[in-house]
């Protein structure tokens, strides 16, 4: 199974921030659509950095309350590690262990975005992929006797 086949349910819409964009509105809106990441896109669309709870409530010890005011290129993590349609959803989950991110921005082979993943969105993957083989293996084990 891989990333392009959550992205065939999920969709390709990403939730994403300018650079100026602050703190508090970044917050808002990762509580508005109930997610934990934000992209920062240029103008033009270019990924510039990405955005997560974590990097809001780091801030926050590091800043106190005036981190709510800081911009998005502030905030964000510019080393992006990212995923195409065609990696394995273990190869991702690997990559987010050991990276220990929990969003992976998914690019086409030509550098454009095609979607976002998160951990959640692959575990969940996983899940319904280890009960149609346990399904499948039930069914084999009935018919085969």
């Amino acid at each position: 199974m891989t990333i392009a086949s959550i992205l065939k349910h999920k969709g390709g819409n990403v939730v994403s921030v300018g650079p100026h964009d602050e703190a508090e509105t970044i917050a808002r809106i990762l509580s508005a659509h109930r997610i934990g990441a934000v992209l920062v896109r240029d103008a033009g669309g270019d990924v510039l950095g990405i955005v997560s709870e974590r990097d809001i409530v780091r801030c926050l010890a590091a800043k106190g309350a005036g981190a709510v005011h800081l911009p998005a290129a502030e905030l964000m993590t510019r080393v992006l590690h990212t995923a195409t349609p065609r990696t394995r959803i273990t190869e991702a989950l690997e990559l987010m262990t050991d990276r220990r991110v929990r969003h992976l921005p998914v690019l086409e082979d030509d550098g454009n975005l095609a979607g976002m993943v998160s951990i959640g969105d692959l575990v969940k993957a996983r899940i319904e992929e280890a009960v149609h083989e346990a399904e499948e293996l039930r069914h084999y084990v009935e018919t085969a006797g």
